[in-house]
C-alpha cells in the first residue's frame, strides 16, 4: 500500500509536519501531523490539492511540533485537534512545551482528545496503530500503519540518532525501552518519518543507528 504522505520543514527547528492521505482512489481524508512554526507551505499545499484534513494530530507537545496549531485551525475550522493525555496540559504552559526555554513562549488552543498507546485509528480504509513511545517527552507517540510499513516516529527516532534525553521532562530509561520494545520491534521494512531530518527505516537504524547498536 503506497500512502500519500508529504513533508513540509517547517520554523526556527526545521520540524518536520506531515500530511498524509490513503493510496490514490481511496478517498481524499487526511491527516495534519505535527504543524510546527510557520505553517505556511503546508497550507499553501492545501489550498492548491484535492486533500480533505480530518484531524491534526501531534507526536507530542512540544513548541515546535504545535506552534502551527492556531493558524492552521484559523485556516481550515476547527479540526479534531488529539495528543496524549500526558502532554494536554502542555498547549497553555510554555514552561512544558519549551517555549519559554528559547525565550519566546507560546501556548496553543488546548486539543480536543486524547491519543493513547493502543488506541487503533481510521483514516479512510487505512487503519493506524498508536504507539506509546516515551523516551524525549513522557506523552511521545509513534502513527503506525502495518499495510503501509509506515511509521510517523517524531522525536523519538532519527536517521543514525534519537531526540534529545536532557529535558526535564525527558526520559532515558523510557527511551531505551521505546526503541528496543516498540519500535525495533517493527518489519525492517517500515519506513520511519521523523520529527527531524530525512525519512529511514527501522531495519537501517536496528543495523547502524549507534544509539541502538551501541546503546547510551
Amino acid at each position: 500500500m503506497e500512502l500519500r504522505l508529504h513533508a513540509f520543514e517547517l520554523g526556527r527547528c526545521a520540524t518536520n509536519a506531515y500530511l498524509v492521505a490513503p493510496p490514490r482512489g481511496q478517498g481524499d481524508a487526511c491527516w495534519i501531523v505535527d504543524p510546527g512554526e510557520r505553517p505556511g507551505p503546508l497550507l499553501d499545499f492545501l489550498r492548491d490539492s484535492p486533500l480533505e484534513p480530518q484531524a491534526i494530530l501531534c507526536t507530542h507537545a512540544h513548541a515546535d511540533h504545535i506552534a502551527g496549531i492556531d493558524e492552521v485551525r484559523s485556516e481550515l475550522g476547527e479540526l479534531p485537534v488529539l495528543v496524549h493525555a500526558l502532554e494536554r496540559d502542555w498547549f497553555n504552559d510554555p514552561e512544558m512545551n519549551l517555549s519559554l526555554f528559547i525565550g519566546e513562549p507560546m501556548t496553543a488552543a488546548p486539543p480536543t482528545g486524547d491519543l493513547r498507546g493502543g488506541q487503533r485509528l481510521q483514516l479512510g480504509p487505512t487503519e493506524w496503530q498508536v504507539l506509546h513511545t516515551p523516551g524525549h517527552s513522557p506523552g511521545s507517540v509513534t502513527l503506525h500503519c502495518p499495510a503501509a510499513a509506515t511509521a510517523l516516529v517524531g522525536d523519538t527516532l532519527f536517521l543514525d540518532s534519537i531526540g534529545r534525553i536532557d529535558f526535564p521532562t525527558s526520559d532515558p530509561q523510557a527511551m531505551r525501552n521505546s526503541l528496543h520494545e516498540v519500535l525495533m520491534r517493527l518489519p525492517d521494512e517500515t519506513r520511519v518519518f521523523p520529527g527531524h531530518g530525512p525519512d529511514t527505516t527501522i531495519g537501517r537504524e536496528r543495523r547502524r543507528n549507534p544509539f541502538v547498536v551501541r546503546g547510551f
